[in-house]
Order: C-alpha cells, then structure tokens, then sequence
C-alpha cells in the first residue's frame, strides 16, 4: 500500500526522525495561509502516489506570498504520471548544505531488510543505481540483532569520510528508520534526500513508505492512510471482493486460483507469445459471487481481447466456478471469447454444466493458453 510523503513524514516523526513541519492544502488559499503560518520561504510539493514530481513541475519553491499563490494553484489539479494531484504539502525551505539517499526494503534474495545508503541524495535511486551502482552502499540486516550502532556508524562513515558528527547523525537516521520499517510493517522506505544545513543539523526532508497489506490485521491504523481515490479503480475493486489483483499491459485476461498457478499461468502466456493483461488470484474460495466479481473487473479493460480460465479444483469446485461463470454471462456484457480449463473436483458436473454454453474448453493447461492467445490475436 502506497502513503503520500506527508504521511510517511508523519511515521517517520513518530519514530524520532527529524522532519521539518509542515501543512497539508487542497485549496490554493489554504496552502498561502500555511505558509504564512510556517513561515517564508517554503516548498510547495503535489501528494501523488508517484515518482518524478520535481520533473513534472510538481515541487516548487516559493519566497513570497504571491508565489505561493502562483505555484499551488498550477499544481493543484496537475496531472503526473496520470496522477491528479488533489493535495499539496507546504513546508519550510531549508538551506542545503549536503544530500543524502537513505533507504531499506524487504530483500527476497537475502531474506532480510536490505539497508541501502548513497552519497548521491536527491536523484532518484534507480538512476544511481544504473549510472554510479558503486556509489550506492548496501547492508542486509541479520534480523536477530537487527541494525546495530557499529553497522550504522559504518554506513555513516562510507557517505561522507572523515566527518565523524555527520556520520553519526547518518547513522543514527538509519537506526530510526529501521525501528519504523520494522514497527510498521513497511516493504519500502526512503528518505531522500536527508539533508544536513550550513549549521550542520540532519533533516529528513521527503519520505516515501510503501506499507504491507497483509499486515492490516495488526496495523489497523494504516487502513486509514489509504487513498482510495488514487487507487487504480479495478484494484481497488477487487480488495473490496477479496481478490488479489493487479493489472498489466496485454490482452489476455487471467482468471486462475491459486497465486503459484496464476503465476505459472502468466509465465505460459508469455512463453506461448502472448501478453497476460493481469494477475487475478479468486484463492480457494468457489463462490459463484466472486467469479462474477472477478470477470466484472477483466471485462472492465478494454485491452482484454480474450479470457482464460486455469482452475485447479482442491478447495476450490470447479462445478461452483462453472456456476459463476454461468451467472456472470446472464448478468454482464460478455462480448469476448472465454477459454475454459477446470480440472479437479467435480470437474464432470462442471464440464456438464457448460456443455451448453459458448464457452471455449481446453482439456490442458498449455491447450488453454494457446486458445485464448489464438482467440485474442483474432479480436485484435
């Protein structure tokens, strides 16, 4: 789950970091008060769950009022990235003296939070990465004794050697960041730039956190943290439903059970020359409601030139999900050509009970793919 920078600054306050005020606008009179209040100059920034808001135009600094004026109201309702920005953040400007990337993420390699930090703050990390990797310096975390002060000082002392006061404040801005990584359940948390002014004070002065939706059960604060206006509307429908989904770029609709065969399924696709247009996992639930819930949200992409159905009857009934998808044609506008595969339980009475239907039968996962690639290819 992905929070605006004002809100990651707000966890990252909390947790003892050093973060600059600041004041949330959706009008542009509202963010010339808060400016008033905080004090000029300051930087006007758009809320938007993306990257690249500086290149937008979407950060600015204001010295006077009237700029404040100017600037928020061309940022307000600025499209970024296909992201209209709806909220600003105004905040003091401060004096930068030095910059610096710091950041951490869950590390599937390692299995441990990978703690990265570059002398090279204030441009994006990915950029770093692929021209000057050597400048970004990396630290799995051995989560029995997590960051200890000798590691921290360590990476402190990599970004700017010699300056043992600044590494230490390095440091200890790494060791903070960790305790809230961990305490929020976080996937991802940047600070970038952390910045040190003229009289040698650390600031965090933008915060990015990706929360992890599986941990709502035991952060249920963070539901409220989410923007559901910014969510892709399908996404958004289909955690409502209880289905895992995301949307991707092809043509062929996945509907599978199972996230291990929905990403087999997608894999299959791709080596049959197709496009998979999302990942859609209905779990091990058969209810005929969430099979229509699941086909309402494909056929909502107009890209979807074809749909596949890979189901694996454990849990799940094949004869349920035939019935879902019988009741899915008697209420949706069906207008593409659906591929069918169900194998497993009751997967006679389910072949039974489409037998009558339009549908597409494919007796084997390859057989499957290479229909509904067929079947796209044609409607395209």
């Amino acid at each position: 789950m992905n929070i605006h920078e004002y809100q990651g600054r707000e966890i990252l306050r909390r947790h003892g970091l050093p973060v600059p005020p600041g004041a949330v606008a959706a009008t542009v009179d509202a963010a010339v008060a808060a400016a008033a209040e905080l004090g000029l100059p300051v930087m006007v920034k758009a809320q938007v769950l993306t990257g690249g808001r500086g290149k937008a135009g979407g950060v600015k600094f204001c010295a006077t009022a009237a700029e404040v004026r100017r600037h928020a109201g061309a940022i307000l309702g600025l499209d970024i990235k296909g992201h209209r920005v709806r909220q600003i953040l105004v905040t003091p400007a401060a004096e930068i003296a030095a910059e610096y990337y710091l950041g951490m993420l869950v590390d599937r390699g390692s299995r441990r939070v990978l703690v990265m930090a570059s002398a090279e703050g204030g441009i994006e990390i990915e950029q770093v990465a692929r021209d000057n990797p050597q400048a970004i310096h990396k630290l799995a975390v051995d989560p029995r004794f997590g960051l200890l002060d000798h590691q921290a000082l360590h990476l402190g002392l990599h970004l700017c050697p010699g300056d043992l006061p600044r590494a230490r404040q390095l440091g200890a801005a790494l060791q903070k960041l960790y305790a809230a990584f961990l305490a929020e359940d976080a996937s991802l948390a940047e600070i970038n730039p952390f910045i040190f002014t003229p009289a040698g004070d650390g600031l965090a002065i933008d915060a990015k956190i990706n929360l992890d939706d599986n941990a709502l059960f035991r952060q249920p604060r963070h539901d409220a943290l989410r923007d559901r206006d910014a969510e892709d509307p399908a996404e958004r429908q289909a955690r409502e439903a209880d289905l895992s989904f995301v949307k991707l770029q092809g043509n062929v609709g996945c509907l599978v059970n199972g996230a291990g065969l929905a990403m087999a399924t997608m894999d299959l696709v791709q080596y049959y020359g197709g496009r998979p247009a999302n990942f859609l996992d209905i779990g091990g639930s058969s209810r005929p409601e969430k099979v229509v819930s699941a086909l309402r949200i494909i056929l909502a992409d107009s890209a979807v030139k074809a749909i596949l159905f890979n189901i694996f009857g454990g849990i799940t009934r094949c004869d349920d999900v035939a019935r879902g998808i019988i009741q899915a044609a008697g209420e949706l506008d069906i207008r593409v050509p659906i591929v069918v595969r169900l194998t497993g339980t009751n997967e006679v009475e389910a072949r039974e009970l489409l037998a009558a239907t339009e549908l597409v039968p494919a007796a084997t996962m390859d057989e499957a793919v290479q229909k509904a690639i067929a079947l796209a290819g044609q409607a395209a």
